[in-house]
């Protein structure tokens, strides 16, 4: 572990808004040119096109406009329709992408939402090609769809849900349909694909589609996704506009389909068993090979709204009272307006720091991702060479590689004397176990960001909002904060709701080797705190032990029926659980990126200067969501740990539990002043006036110790703020924002 060194808090505070030397250091993309003018060609577009056509009311029409199609021309121009295709067909950014969509997505969605969805939509309909299809496949359909040679790129939709009543309701359960149309001997099938489809991106436009379908035929096994396009016979219709309140800059339509295509549209292709087609792949396998990347870019679109929001509500704040007749020209009402009063800058500081941990979090998962992506090739390869494919045969030998990435993780946590370093090496080296360890965290961090992020940052942007006063509810709101905020509305559905994630979640954070490393952070985080301890790095490591603490409880414990806690279908247990995760892991996160700029900011000669106003003034923001972090976990891990017991009445139980007056009296004379210690006395039938006698504690006494240690975590916590707030109230702002209002 590396040592950090003891840090004095710098004296000055913030100069300036954290610019792209500060997010590339935070978000770790500061040796990457080709991403970094991936960022630049977006935010050209989205300060540029979209931003006008958002003044102009583009938003004001469901239909997809001409002008709303110029945008598809200015993506093309931007490079931004070929980043997700590899060199080779017709892209410019090789292997893993993931970071580069979730920086993508952030430039556009820092303006507009429903613009960022309509140029990664494209990319989500190509998704599963990408992720399962067969090498003929990915290089067919990445090519058409990217512009390379100049050529006009072909569109992609992804067509998953049905129509209403039933849109969403399951996406397990498919009412699209496939059969064999044809099949002449020695010749390739050819099917007959029924598909309704209900909130497609895209579809005003879209080339092609890759759908969901159940077989509706015995001579097809199970459900798949196929590739359809407009050409194929039969009805491709594109149906009519939805009327959506959000998100109007991306085409959306209910879409019907009745086509034939050939059975080599079978996304990652089919065998033929006994006379039936078997996809290699179902559609809930693709599925889930697209949504756990693809949410992550779901999740950064709300975090770029948050900090997107702190320029404009600073200037609403400062120039609140300017023309007024009290307001005189360098008065501190003219200066400063509503930013003289501490609770604007107190809130306003809140929105800062979840829009920090939501972009820490995002961007993270994103990076995992990358990380993960190889490696998965990798175990692939592995498996196939020891002739395992999928099934039992898999999960028993990852089971064996979990082992490994276990002891690997005991074996870290032994001081350096005293554990074997040869075989410490060669767990490290093992593609297998590096893939098991990264897996169990992107199984809980892709959940959490789209969870949280889109979640709480949407009640968060409502606060946003909130401090423009009126002016944030009408459309001219500088930084279209009132859509952002109705965009986000939206952005917490994409791709599964809340309790889509939570369940996830809860599947996912209780595996042995999620939880193993949770535990190495709680040791990274006081190893941190021990440096820097105004990060908030202390109560975060209190709040993951009382987290750990409840979930070794609720394990093992049963409600006051004897029924058990912590079962599927129990999600009053789960589900808050779930909940207390992502609080903890986006708060873990920003203190790391704090501590990312901390240490390679100095070799920055453009930072030099800046540096330790940005990490004091970033730390503090990563204080106050610790602190906020840890308040939430203890309230639903006290409310899980204590909430489940019968409270106790005035019955012949709960008089067992209480003192005797007698009793009392007899005891006085022995322990002076104990009578005055007893919670709850009774004398015959009387009893105090109140609810009923006190609970009990018992069996939760490590819990209510952990508790109260958390609570004095949060020492120095609203100090952290109060710095903050006084850093707000004299950072420097450009005149203007650099989009039109």
């Amino acid at each position: 572990m590396t040592t950090l060194p003891t840090v004095k808090i710098a004296a000055e505070g913030l100069r300036t808004l954290p610019g792209d030397d500060v997010r590339q250091l935070l978000w770790r993309f500061a040796d990457r040119f080709d991403l970094q003018m991936l960022v630049q060609s977006a935010r050209g577009v989205a300060r540029g096109p979209v931003a006008r056509l958002v003044a102009g009311g583009g938003r004001n029409v469901h239909e997809w406009t001409p002008e709303k199609g110029a945008l598809l021309e200015a993506y093309d121009a931007a490079g931004i329709t070929s980043a997700f295709m590899e060199p080779a067909d017709g892209g410019f950014i090789e292997g893993p992408k993931n970071l580069a969509l979730a920086l993508m997505a952030f430039e556009l969605a820092w303006v507009d939402a429903g613009a960022a969805t309509g140029a990664l939509a494209g990319f989500l309909g190509l998704s599963p090609i990408k992720e399962r299809g067969t090498p003929e496949q990915v290089h067919r359909y990445m090519s058409l769809a990217s512009t390379g040679d100049g050529k006009k790129p072909w569109r992609a939709a992804f067509a998953l849900t049905e129509p209403i009543p039933y849109v969403g309701v399951d996406t397990g359960m498919l009412s699209g349909r496939v059969r064999v149309l044809e099949w002449k001997e020695g010749a390739e099938p050819v099917l007959h694909v029924e598909k309704r489809g209900r909130f497609i991106t895209n579809m005003g436009f879209a080339n092609f589609v890759t759908a969901a379908v159940d077989s509706g035929d015995p001579r097809i096994k199970g459900s798949c996704m196929v590739i359809l396009e407009e050409t194929d016979p039969g009805t491709f219709d594109r149906g009519t506009p939805t009327k959506k309140l959000v998100h109007q800059l991306s085409s959306t339509n209910d879409p019907i389909f009745s086509l034939d295509v050939p059975a080599s549209r079978i996304v990652g292709g089919y065998d033929v068993k006994d006379g039936v087609i078997v996809p290699r792949f179902s559609h809930s396998e693709v599925i889930e090979a697209v949504f756990r990347r693809t949410r992550v870019t779901v999740g950064v679109m709300t975090a770029a709204k948050l900090l997107s929001a702190i320029e404009p509500i600073i200037r609403y704040q400062r120039g609140r009272f300017r023309g007024a007749e009290q307001a005189a020209p360098g008065s501190l009402r003219w200066e400063l307006g509503i930013q003289q009063r501490e609770d604007a800058l107190h809130r306003l500081v809140e929105i800062w720091a979840t829009g920090e941990a939501a972009a820490s979090l995002g961007f993270a998962a994103a990076r995992t991702f990358d990380a993960l992506d190889p490696l998965e090739r990798e175990k692939e390869a592995l498996l196939a060479a020891e002739c395992i494919r999928g099934g039992r045969a898999e999960l028993k030998r990852m089971k064996l590689v979990e082992a490994s990435a276990l002891e690997l993780l005991a074996l870290e946590a032994r001081p350096r004397g005293g554990r074997d370093e040869a075989r410490l090496a060669a767990l490290r080296a093992d593609p297998l176990v590096r893939y098991a360890l990264l897996d169990a965290q992107a199984n809980v961090l892709c959940p959490a960001a789209k969870l949280w992020n889109t979640g709480h940052g949407a009640t968060v942007l409502r606060e946003a909002v909130s401090l423009m006063g009126g002016y944030g509810i009408t459309e001219d709101c500088p930084g279209f904060l009132g859509q952002k905020w109705m965009d986000a509305q939206l952005e917490a559905t994409y791709e599964g709701p809340e309790a889509v994630q939570r369940r996830q979640l809860s599947v996912t954070m209780t595996q042995p080797l999620f939880l193993a490393q949770v535990r190495a952070w709680v040791r990274e985080l006081r190893h941190v705190s021990a440096g820097r301890p105004g990060t908030g790095a202390c109560t975060l490591a209190t709040a993951f032990e009382l987290w750990l603490w409840t979930m070794r409880h609720v394990e093992g414990a049963t409600d006051a029926a004897g029924a058990r806690l912590l079962q599927s279908p129990r999600q009053g247990v789960s589900f808050p659980l779930a909940d207390a995760l992502s609080w903890l892991v986006a708060a873990r996160q920003q203190i790391l990126d704090v501590l990312e700029l901390q240490e390679k900011g100095a070799a920055n000669a453009a930072l030099a200067e800046a540096l330790p106003g940005l990490v004091s003034f970033l730390g503090d923001l990563s204080h106050v969501q610790a602190a906020r972090a840890a308040g939430e976990v203890g309230r639903i891990c006290a409310e899980l740990v204590h909430g489940y017991n019968r409270h106790p009445a005035w019955d012949a139980d709960g008089l067992t539990a209480c003192w005797q007056a007698q009793d009392l009296d007899a005891l006085e004379g022995i322990f002076p002043g104990l009578a005055g210690c007893a919670l709850d006395s009774v004398s015959g039938e009387a009893h105090p006036d109140k609810e009923g006698p006190c609970a009990s504690c018992r069996g939760a006494s490590d819990f209510r110790a952990l508790r109260v240690k958390l609570d004095g975590c949060l020492t120095g916590a609203k100090l952290a703020q109060d710095r903050a707030a006084e850093a707000l109230s004299k950072v420097m702002i450009p005149e203007a924002l650099d989009y039109p209002a």
